[in-house]
């Protein structure tokens, strides 16, 4: 199996001037300059070479992700251990109708950004993108993103793996 990523944060503004501005060729401004297009993949820094996608539902408003038994593609078990979280993407659907909470595990967390403390919430219809440089690597001590909100909601979750 190999992996390769098209990595895209854009969040492109077209902004347009007031009348009478000195020496302005043009009304409108384009702010794309923090815009990021990578390509990730088996021989780039970091690489990808393991990817789970699922939406992971929640049981009793709560669930623990394990880096080190993700579901991959048609089911398969993909252990992480020795890898990095190298991109993340993390999308509560609008039909939700409560936020969703992922944050460091209670119990052999994994720290993204190496902070052991981050927490991200996102309201229905929220999303976020990460990459990541430089994340720990994946061990016993080090696997668990934890999830909770609301009965059995779900989360979309897309998890890129790598060294």
């Amino acid at each position: 199996m190999s992996v390769r990523v098209n990595y895209q944060s854009s969040l492109t503004v077209r902004e347009t001037l007031e009348t009478s501005v000195p020496a302005a060729s043009d009304a409108e401004i384009l702010h794309s300059g923090f815009d990021t297009n990578a390509a990730l993949n088996s021989a780039s820094t970091p690489t990808a070479t393991k990817v789970s996608a699922q939406t992971v539902a929640l049981v009793a408003a709560a669930k623990t992700i394990d880096l080190t038994a993700l579901t991959g593609t048609n089911g398969v078990t993909i252990d992480g251990t020795g890898l990095k979280v190298v991109a993340c993407k993390l999308q509560n659907p609008s039909t939700n109708a409560n936020n969703i909470i992922a944050k460091f595990g209670a119990s052999n967390a994994y720290l993204f950004g190496n902070d052991a403390a981050w927490k991200v919430r996102l309201e229905p219809g929220d999303e976020v993108l990460f990459k990541f440089a430089a994340n720990p690597a994946i061990d016993a001590t080090h696997k668990n993103i934890d999830l909770s909100g609301t009965g059995t909601q779900a989360l979309n979750v897309v998890i890129v793996l790598g060294v």
